[in-house]
């Protein structure tokens, strides 16, 4: 049996084949339809029961599948599956083209909403609907029937140059690498980094150190190495992918243009005025206007904080690291050494503090103290099959024993992985005549891999990464709700989608959490830790007044705390009793647990900063102001994802919410991803 055509259990990943692919789309574009010919006769009823229930039961089957392959696409790429993957995209962005613009599934939808009974129906379903009219709409369902030809073109073209521009920013991504053969050429940069870059030179069969632009070969360069030339070297190769500077087959300005005009083409023939009216439709947010107006409320307040950074991190280059000209490949370099020396850490060595074996089980813990839960790993390959052997697999139950969720782990960069950090969904929670369909989510990352036999470290604003996924992941495994299309992720609106990832993110600045998922490396560090746990248990240590936290990016990204050096912890606390001034005196050799002084610094500069979400209509009216109490809101340097985690459309990227035609699956839209990979 074709393994895309099972949906008894999880998918069967390790038995896919590209070869699988178009078959199995093939007899699920016939099942489908079938099946809107079907409930498209004037003889069925406008009722739920009649033709809706069997509409999204094959709809459900060809997306399942599809997902399948989209999703292998994305994190196990190669030639063959490629070709597999565009060679039934216009299929499938055929199939919902065809049935946002189907008329008389249009009218049935309206004769349901119009009906007496529809106010009995359940509050989803009723939504349901709502979101289907609408999805109708802009799927070009009241177009006349001399334009659709042409907008049925232009959703074929979009999925296309969607799926290109990924593949080609990809295939420039894969395509580069430097080795470096000079060992004083790595000066600065950390252990952990040179021994990756020495294991990927050897599996290419070479002696030195090898660099990509996969996010943790290049960034650890762009932060720690002292080579300037060598920063430049690997920035300028990073931006500048896929463009006009590389070779012209994976030059995406041109596929840029088009995506742009067609976007205006698509908008203008549903009446908008252009394509951001479009993507709003779905969402809280109004107008363009409205946007804009918030955007540049948010420059006006932060400019003044991030030029006064600027400055300062100027004139710091200028003084201590001799760099007359800070330029772009500089910035990243001189933060570091900055809150180094204001700070005496780095982010390294915070990142020794977060092995993945201990920040995993530590984020399960606080959802299973949160929701009542218990998370455990399914190691059995025969009742979980995955598709790589970095992936793990993971089962959800309640506090009766009940399985309500399952998802797969994949956090390690791979030169087949698209990059960034997404949530997906595998299967979505709906109610079936033989009872509660479990759902199922995918988990992705772009984290390092383990090195010299170690665990994969972490840093901070990885570990904020993985939460935030894992959010999205919550989000979407623990819904109650029934019906497919506004189950878990489904039917939110896509600027409200983030707040369940939101809500996570701000556990990694609790101390009561973050004990449980971190951990000394090494036996000397564990030794003084409990030396100093001994001493100044339960106590938080004063802030070194000689040292106040500067403002804007540095003081909550770049330069976030003060770090007290080994041995220091105990005096300073002993002083702080005395009512001296922490901070001074040699440190012997050796680290704390986790630098407590800077968490609470941090949350001293994040307390009672709101979370303020202007929203103009949907599920949530009005604003948003607290999330938890005062919600902490940290800023990014990095985007973590393309878009969050939208819905799969044909085109096997992510689109917006309530870009659909029918309930839970939409028709395609450009790929994009949650905020995008760096």
């Amino acid at each position: 049996m074709n393994p895309l055509l099972d949906f008894s259990g999880l998918p069967r990943f390790a038995e896919i084949r590209p070869q699988h692919a178009s078959p199995a789309i093939d007899a699920l574009l016939a099942e489908a339809r079938a099946a809107v010919a079907l409930v498209s006769a004037e003889s069925v009823p406008a009722t739920w029961e009649a033709f809706v229930q069997p509409l999204e039961d094959a709809n459900e089957r060809l997306s399942r599948a599809w997902g399948q392959i989209s999703h292998l696409h994305a994190v196990l790429d190669s030639p063959e599956l490629r070709e597999a993957y565009n060679a039934n995209l216009p299929k499938v962005t055929q199939y919902w083209t065809e049935l946002g613009q189907n008329e008389h599934l249009f009218a049935k939808y309206r004769a349901l909403k119009a009906a007496p009974g529809f106010a009995q129906l359940s509050a989803p379903r009723r939504k349901l609907v709502d979101n289907a009219l609408r999805d109708f709409r802009l799927g070009g369902a009241e177009l006349p029937a001399e334009k659709k030809p042409r907008y049925a073109a232009i959703q074929e073209e979009l999925a296309a140059l969607s799926a290109k521009f990924s593949e080609n920013v990809l295939d420039a991504t894969n395509a580069y690498s430097l080795l470096i053969e000079d060992e004083a050429r790595l000066a600065g940069l950390p252990a952990d980094v040179r021994e990756a870059a020495r294991e990927a030179a050897q599996k290419d069969g070479k002696a030195g150190w090898k660099f990509t632009l996969h996010m943790p070969s290049y960034f650890p360069v762009m932060q720690y190495a002292d080579d300037r030339a060598l920063r430049e070297t690997l920035y300028r190769e990073n931006v500048t992918r896929a463009s006009e500077f590389g070779k012209p087959e994976w030059d995406n300005a041109p596929l840029m243009a088009k995506i742009l005009r067609l976007r205006r083409e698509d908008a203008q023939m549903l009446g908008y005025a252009n394509f951001a009216e479009v993507s709003l439709v779905p969402k809280m947010a109004q107008t363009p206007r409205q946007v804009l107006d918030f955007l540049h409320d948010l420059a006006r307040r932060a400019r003044p904080f991030a030029e006064r950074d600027l400055a300062e991190l100027r004139s710091f280059a200028s003084a201590e690291l001799g760099l007359a000209s800070l330029e772009a490949w500089d910035v990243s370099y001189a933060a570091e050494k900055l809150r180094a020396r204001r700070y005496a850490f780095s982010d390294q060595e915070v990142k020794e503090y977060f092995p993945e074996t201990q920040v995993v089980p530590g984020m399960f813990k606080l959802v299973e103290t949160l929701y009542g839960l218990s998370i455990s790993e399914v190691t059995d390959r025969s009742l979980a099959p995955v598709w790589h052997e970095d992936v793990r697999f993971f089962d959800i139950r309640n506090a009766g024993g009940e399985l309500i969720g399952r998802f797969y782990l994949d956090l390690y960069a791979r030169e087949t992985k698209r990059g960034g950090a997404w949530m997906d969904d595998a299967v979505t929670r709906r109610r079936k005549a033989d009872g509660i369909q479990t759902p199922v989510a995918y988990l992705n990352c772009n984290f390092s891999r383990p090195v010299g036999g170690k665990p994969a470290l972490f840093t901070h604003d990885e570990v904020i990464t993985l939460f935030h996924e894992f959010g999205h992941g919550l989000h979407h495994l623990l819904t109650r709700i029934e019906d497919l299309g506004v189950a878990g992720i489904n039917g939110v609106e896509w600027d409200a989608v983030e707040l369940p990832s939101q809500f996570m993110e701000n556990f990694c600045w609790e101390w009561e959490v973050l004990k449980h998922m971190t951990a000394p490396l090494r036996d000397r560090r564990a030794a003084a830790a409990r030396a100093v746990r001994q001493d100044d248990r339960g106590e938080e240590l004063p802030v070194r007044a000689a040292d106040p936290a500067p403002g804007g990016v540095l003081a909550v990204r770049h330069a976030p705390a003060l770090r007290l050096r080994p041995g220091q912890r105990a005096q300073c606390a002993r002083r702080a009793r005395r009512g001296a001034r922490p901070g001074g005196g040699a440190g012997a050799a050796g680290l704390q647990p986790l630098p407590e002084q800077l968490l609470a610094h941090l949350r001293r500069r994040l307390r009672g900063r709101l979370l303020q979400l202007q929203v103009g209509r949907g599920a949530v009216g009005g604003r948003i102001q607290r999330v938890r109490g005062a919600a902490r809101r940290r800023g990014r340097s990095r985007p973590r994802h393309r878009r969050a985690f939208p819905r799969r459309g044909a085109g096997g990227g992510r689109q917006p919410a309530g870009r659909g035609v029918v309930p839970r699956l939409p028709r395609p839209r450009p790929a994009g991803r949650c905020t995008a990979q760096a």
